[in-house]
């Protein structure tokens, strides 16, 4: 056990990796505040960002408008693909044929979604991440997992060092992550309203006069 001051702790694993989206193993960090554009001009908030990348995507890509995300490091988009017929179909042949459909998606935009991460990666500096939902299956085609830093005290220490023993976790770094995941999951509604009142304070600030 570690007894130093401080664990350091990357919240996830290694990154996974996709040669269809340019994704590497190293993000690329964006220098504005989380949810922003980084260094660019005409993305400065996350809402600018969304509009960025819904005058890029084809119309017909997706049923409706795709759920686009974004932090400091990474930008993922989710669409919905529309579902295949399954009249009649068991739960097993509807579940192959929603997978069918994201896989012939997948294939066959390839190219077009390297062009777009391309230009996203030098426009945001930050790795693009690409996704679909059909019917019931959703797939992400690339995730990016960032190390993240952190100092712990021994108390905390011995949480994560609680969940590695009952064997809940690996490591403590994933004990980290089973962490931060049970808060997303407990505290949803919270976050969200807490990322909406992001969005407004950037929305003001972007609004206000522009510094000399």
């Amino acid at each position: 056990m570690n007894t130093g001051q401080g664990a350091s702790a990357p919240a996830g694993g290694a990154a996974g990796t996709d040669n269809d989206t340019n994704a590497s193993t190293e993000a690329t960090p964006g220098r504005g505040r989380p949810g922003g554009a980084g260094e660019s001009g005409r993305g400065g908030t996350t809402e600018g960002l969304r509009s960025w990348f819904m005058g890029r995507l084809p119309g017909d890509w997706f049923s409706g408008a795709p759920e686009i995300q974004a932090d400091r490091e990474e930008i993922t988009i989710v669409g919905v693909l529309p579902a295949p017929e399954t009249a009649g179909a068991s739960e097993a042949e509807r579940a192959a044929a929603a997978e069918g459909r994201i896989r012939s998606f997948r294939e066959g935009t390839r190219g077009h979604r390297i062009e777009i991460a391309r230009e996203a990666e030098h426009e945001f500096r930050r790795k693009v991440s690409w996704g679909a939902t059909c019917a019931d299956t959703t797939e992400m085609f690339t995730t990016l997992s960032v190390p993240v830093m952190t100092r712990l005290r021994q108390p905390e220490r011995r949480v994560l060092d609680t969940l590695v023993d009952a064997g809940v976790a690996r490591s403590r770094s994933d004990a980290l992550a089973w962490c931060v995941r049970l808060t997303g999951e407990n505290a949803d509604s919270w976050l969200s309203r807490l990322r909406a009142a992001l969005r407004q304070v950037e929305e003001v600030r972007d609004q206000g006069p522009a510094s000399g």
